[in-house]
C-alpha cells in the first residue's frame, strides 16, 4: 500500500471524480513517493521478462504506468512497450520519452485495447481502486481480452495478510520540507490511507483507498473472468508465496 499507483481530493462539485484520477495527478502524489526503491524494480523487471520468456521485440503493456519510468526501462531491455494511465498530467509527462518502442496513452484499464499483448504488467499494486467491485472483474476480462493467444498477464499486489500484519495506524513522513501526516486502517474490506498536509498556507487531504484483495479472492475473479492462475510468487526476486510473510502477491496469467 505504501505504492499506490492511482488517490482524491475531496470534491464537492464533482461527484464522478475518482480518489486515483486527482490525487495522481498532484505533484504532491510523487513528491511523497519519490523514494521508492527503482533499482529493486529493474531487478523484478529483469526477472519477471526472464521468467516469462518474453521473446526479443515482444509487445509488452504497463498497466497504470504513472509517469513511465518502468515502460522506459522496459523498452532499454528491448521490447515494444505501450505505457497506458488514467492520469493525463503523468502520460503527458510520460511521452516525453516516447521513440519507435516506446509509447504513451491515456487509458481506462477497465477498457479492453484493441491491439494484442505478448505480456501485460499491472505493477506495484495499482489495482483494485475503484468504487465498484464489479469494476474489479471487467479489469481482469479487459486484460485477458488484450492478450495475445501466448500472451502472459502480471498482477504485482500487496500482500494484504502482511500488510495488515505491519500496517503502521499513524506516522509522519517529511519530504522536501513537508510533513505528510498520514492514517492507515482497514474499512468495509478495504485499506485506507489519509494523508494530510500543508503547503504555502493551504491545506491538503487525500485518501487513498485499495480493496483488500486476498490470493482467495483473486483467485475467485479469474475463474469468474475465465482466467488461469499459472504461478504466485512472494517478492520481487520470485521466491514463493507465503500467506503470512511475503511482501507481495505477484500473480502470472493468462
Amino acid at each position: 500500500m505504501s505504492e499506490a499507483h492511482h488517490p482524491s481530493e475531496n470534491n464537492p462539485n464533482n461527484e464522478t471524480e475518482t480518489w486515483f484520477s486527482s490525487w495522481f495527478d498532484t505533484p504532491y502524489y510523487h513528491i511523497l513517493y519519490k523514494d521508492r526503491n527503482y533499482r529493486e524494480a529493474q531487478i523484478f523487471m529483469d526477472n519477471l521478462t526472464h521468467y516469462l520468456n518474453l521473446p526479443e521485440k515482444a509487445k509488452v503493456l504497463d498497466l497504470a504506468c504513472g509517469k513511465g519510468r518502468h515502460s522506459i526501462y522496459l523498452s532499454q531491455l528491448g521490447f515494444n512497450v505501450l505505457g497506458a494511465d488514467l492520469s493525463e498530467n503523468s502520460i503527458a509527462e510520460a511521452s516525453k520519452n516516447d521513440n519507435e518502442n516506446l509509447h504513451f496513452k491515456v487509458h481506462d484499464m477497465r477498457q479492453p485495447f484493441d491491439e494484442k499483448f505478448d505480456a501485460i504488467f499491472n505493477l506495484f499494486t495499482s489495482f483494485g481502486y475503484f468504487e465498484n467491485d464489479e469494476d474489479n472483474l471487467t479489469t481482469l476480462i479487459a486484460i485477458k481480452d488484450s492478450l495475445s493467444e501466448y500472451g502472459f498477464a502480471v498482477i504485482d499486489f500487496m500482500n494484504v495478510h502482511q500488510v495488515l500484519n505491519t500496517l503502521v495506524p499513524e506516522e509522519i513522513k517529511t519530504v522536501e520540507g513537508i510533513d505528510f501526516h498520514i492514517k492507515r486502517y482497514l474499512l468495509d474490506g478495504h485499506i485506507f490511507k489519509e494523508i494530510d498536509f500543508e503547503e504555502d498556507g493551504n491545506k491538503y487531504h487525500f485518501t487513498e483507498k485499495v480493496k483488500a484483495l486476498t490470493l482467495k479472492d483473486f483467485e475467485e475473479l479469474m475463474e469468474e473472468a475465465g482466467i488461469f492462475l499459472l504461478d504466485t510468487f512472494g517478492d520481487y526476486k520470485l521466491k514463493k508465496f507465503h500467506k503470512t510473510e511475503s511482501e507481495r502477491l505477484i500473480m502470472i496469467f493468462k
